[in-house]
C-alpha cells in the first residue's frame, strides 16, 4: 500500500476513534475542563497526530494507548461523582475571593491572583467597582462567579410584587423554508394553523427562513428578503381590545336601558369583565 494512501486511512480511522472517545466522555469534555481532563485531551490528540503522520509506528499500539486515555478519565469521572473528596482533588475547590463585601487578600496570592486581573474577572461580570460586589468565588473552571449588594442587583418582577405569566421555551416551527413538524406538535399545533398565521402576514412558507413560536402562541417570522416588513404580532392587543370593547358596551347598554333588573343585570357584567380585563392587561401587554 502507497505510504499517502497509509496516512489517509490512520487518519480517517484515528478521527473516528477519537469522535467516540470523546463523545463517550461526555459535552463537559467540550466546555469546562479541569486539570485532569485538559491532560487527556491534549495526550489524546497527540497520540492522534503522532501515530496518523509517522505510517512506520505500530497502528495497534495507538489505538491501545488512546483507549487506555479514555478509560482512565472516564473512570475519575465516575468515581467523581460518588466522592466529594476525590473529586475536590482532581477537579479543585472554589475559592472565596471577596466574602461580605471585602477581599479575600490571601486566597488571592493562593489561587497567584493580583488586584489588576481580580478587577478584569469582576468586569467580565459587568461590575466596575469591587465595594458594589457582595460575594465572588473563583470556580474550579477559572470562571469568577459575582453576587452584586442587594441594592446594586437590578430590580425584578418579583421585587415589585409584579405577578408575569409563566413562559415556556419558544419553538422553531419553520427553519429554511421547510415546516418542522415536531415543535408544532409540542404546541398542540398543526401545519393548517401555521399556514392560516402566514396568509394573515400575506407570507408564503417558502419565503420564510426563520419561523417561531412564543408561550403565548404568537408566530414571528425571518424572511429571506430584508426589504420586506413583517408585521408584528397582534394577537395579544387583539384580545385586549376586544375585551375593553365589550365591556364598554356593557356600560353602554345598561345607561340606555330604562329596565332596572336589565341595568342592573349590565352593570353586574361589566365590573366583572373590569375585574377580567385589570387581571389579565399584564399577560397581554
Amino acid at each position: 500500500m502507497p505510504e499517502w494512501i497509509n496516512v489517509i486511512v490512520r487518519s480517517l480511522t484515528l478521527i473516528v476513534f477519537l469522535f467516540f472517545l470523546v463523545k463517550w466522555l461526555g459535552t463537559k469534555q467540550l466546555s469546562q475542563l479541569n486539570i485532569f481532563e485538559t491532560i487527556s485531551g491534549i495526550v489524546l490528540g497527540g497520540i492522534a497526530a503522532i501515530h496518523t503522520m509517522d505510517p512506520t509506528t505500530n497502528f495497534g499500539y495507538a489505538i491501545i494507548a488512546m483507549a487506555i486515555w479514555f478509560i482512565v478519565p472516564f473512570g475519575v469521572e465516575k468515581i467523581s461523582l460518588k466522592s466529594k473528596a476525590f473529586r475536590d482533588f482532581t477537579e479543585g475547590k472554589s475559592t472565596v475571593f471577596i466574602q461580605d463585601g471585602k477581599i479575600m487578600e490571601d486566597n488571592l496570592k493562593k489561587e497567584g491572583y493580583s488586584t489588576d486581573e481580580l478587577l478584569e474577572k469582576l468586569r467580565d461580570n459587568n461590575v466596575y467597582l469591587a465595594s458594589d460586589v457582595e460575594f465572588a468565588v473563583l470556580e474550579p473552571s477559572g470562571t469568577l462567579s459575582v453576587l452584586p449588594k442587594r441594592e446594586n442587583r437590578p430590580l425584578t418582577a418579583k421585587d415589585l410584587g409584579i405577578k408575569l405569566a409563566p413562559t415556556k421555551e419558544p419553538q422553531t416551527v419553520v427553519m429554511d423554508g421547510k415546516v418542522l413538524l415536531e415543535p408544532l406538535a409540542n404546541l398542540s399545533l398543526n401545519t393548517n394553523w401555521l399556514e392560516t398565521e402566514l396568509d394573515k402576514m400575506n407570507i408564503s412558507i417558502e419565503n420564510v427562513f426563520l419561523g417561531q413560536v412564543d408561550s403565548d402562541g404568537q408566530l414571528t417570522v425571518d424572511l429571506y428578503d430584508d426589504k420586506i416588513a413583517v408585521a408584528e404580532p397582534v394577537e395579544k392587543p387583539l384580545i385586549l381590545a376586544t375585551m375593553k370593547k365589550c365591556q364598554a358596551d356593557l356600560e353602554l347598554f345598561s345607561l340606555s336601558t330604562e329596565n332596572s333588573e336589565s341595568k342592573e343585570m349590565y352593570e353586574r357584567n361589566s365590573k366583572k369583565l373590569q375585574h377580567a380585563i385589570d387581571s389579565i392587561t399584564p399577560y397581554l401587554k
